[in-house]
């Protein structure tokens, strides 16, 4: 495997991605017909974040940590540090030292399929964090990765400068020429949430609204009364 430092990689536009990130991940997915997501092995460490920015992506090997010491560089206002390595791996590959140094650089959060720790201490600090496991377990720096080459998070291909967003729902990606589709395609779902959710407010079941009366009964599914169903 060829190790590289990619350092001048095209960007998704920061104003968008940052207005998508407003939308949240579940409605962001939905509108690009259910893609992107990055899986539901990737938690926040805690509630409450919402954030949109643009990946510098990170290809390490399992309990190593030395190519994100090598992507912090490469780190700038807005981006989002996306960490995986090239087998399953659960230690703790980041902590609070690394966020420290990615706050300074404008860095808006961390995605990784890798661990994390000092949890108690990247949410004093505000540092938001998608991991998909907590682990005090160390690691060392002895193995050569890539930067900002095109990685696989959650069988979704991520590239560097594509679009990450991550909520209390997960995690996603947004192919940085897809952003503005993504923006359109967002408001619209917007729009019909809302107008379902007022013919809720108004009494309308949803069993109408979304014709599955018919469906149902295509499906064999019969009403029948309690004393029917117990004969």
């Amino acid at each position: 495997m060829r190790s590289v430092v990619v350092t001048d990689p095209p960007k998704a536009d920061l104003d968008k991605v940052t207005k998508l990130a407003e939308y949240g991940v579940a409605t962001v997915h939905e509108g690009l017909g259910r893609t992107g997501f990055l899986g539901t092995g990737l938690r926040p460490t805690h509630l409450g974040s919402r954030i949109g920015g643009t990946a510098v992506t990170v290809l390490s090997w399992p309990g190593d940590n030395l190519m994100i010491h090598a992507a912090v560089e490469q780190c700038g206002p807005g981006d989002v540090l996306v960490v995986t390595t090239t087998s399953p791996c659960s230690d703790g590959m980041f902590g609070e030292l690394f966020a420290t140094a990615l706050q300074l650089r404008g860095v808006r959060g961390l995605v990784t399929t890798a661990g994390v720790r000092d949890v108690a201490e990247l949410h004093a600090m505000g540092f938001p964090v998608w991991a998909g496991a907590v682990s005090a377990q160390g690691t060392v720096k002895a193995t050569a990765g890539s930067v900002n080459v095109p990685i696989t998070v959650g069988g979704q291909l991520v590239r560097p400068g594509d679009a990450i967003l991550a909520d209390d729902d997960g995690a996603m990606v947004v192919p940085r020429q897809d952003v503005d589709r993504a923006l359109t395609s967002a408001q619209a779902r917007i729009d019909k949430e809302e107008a379902t959710r007022q013919a809720f407010r108004d009494g309308q079941l949803g069993l109408d609204r979304y014709g599955l009366r018919a469906k149902l009964s295509e499906l064999g599914v019969e009403y029948v009364t309690a004393e029917e169903y117990g004969s």
